[in-house]
């Protein structure tokens, strides 16, 4: 296998990088379309602005590779804001569509006694146990989760795990070899490196 880890000039790129290796893959980074010849598996780390994503996706004419990508049922990998420019439309920038790979849109948590962003460890409520990508994590596993904005699919089959804060949202999506996180394994310890264990192994 060969890792690819996306570059649009955002992101923790070296922690990511890092929780791969200690998952025993070494990555290597994707700027052009060129980068990505022989990658088996793809990611799309994700830190800062949903709008932001979007357009140095663009810029970079990485939005084909991956809309491609994703298409051929590819290992693919979404984290964060990774997670959410996969959808149409967000709360945070109105103006900048996303990748429109899902029918969906991106709101930011409601007012509450609740702060937000949502930062710390929470636990996931899996829509199917028993799927290879949750493999040796328990029931009820615990992630690491920094964010203001979540995703809304309009397939809710979609949903591969929910996370109650205030509401009840999709923290992960799967489709065939897709996966895409609202929390951060590189961020979470153990189990997220399990969880990208797990993912090479797709």
């Amino acid at each position: 296998m060969k890792l690819g880890v996306i570059d649009y000039g955002a992101g923790n790129l070296r922690s990511v990088l890092n929780t791969f290796e200690a998952a025993g893959v070494t990555g290597h980074l994707v700027r052009t379309p060129e980068d990505a010849a022989g990658v088996t598996h793809l990611v799309l780390p994700g830190v800062g602005a949903f709008g932001d994503c979007a357009e140095k996706l663009r810029s970079q004419e990485l939005v084909p590779l991956i809309r491609t990508w994703i298409g051929q049922d590819k290992p693919f990998l979404g984290i964060c804001v990774g997670y959410q420019v996969l959808f149409e439309t967000g709360e945070e920038d109105e103006q900048v569509p996303g990748l429109g790979i899902f029918k969906g849109r991106v709101v930011r948590f409601a007012e509450s006694e609740l702060k937000v962003p949502h930062m710390g460890w929470n636990s996931l409520t899996l829509s199917n146990p028993a799927d290879p990508i949750w493999k040796g994590m328990g029931p009820e596993p615990y992630f690491y989760f920094v964010h203001s904005y979540y995703p809304q699919p309009e397939d809710e089959s979609l949903a591969a795990a929910f996370c109650t804060y205030g509401v009840r949202f999709a923290a992960a999506i799967r489709r065939g070899n897709l996966v895409a996180t609202q929390f951060h394994p590189e961020k979470s310890q153990k189990l997220g490196v399990k969880l990208l264990e797990n993912f090479v192994s797709l």
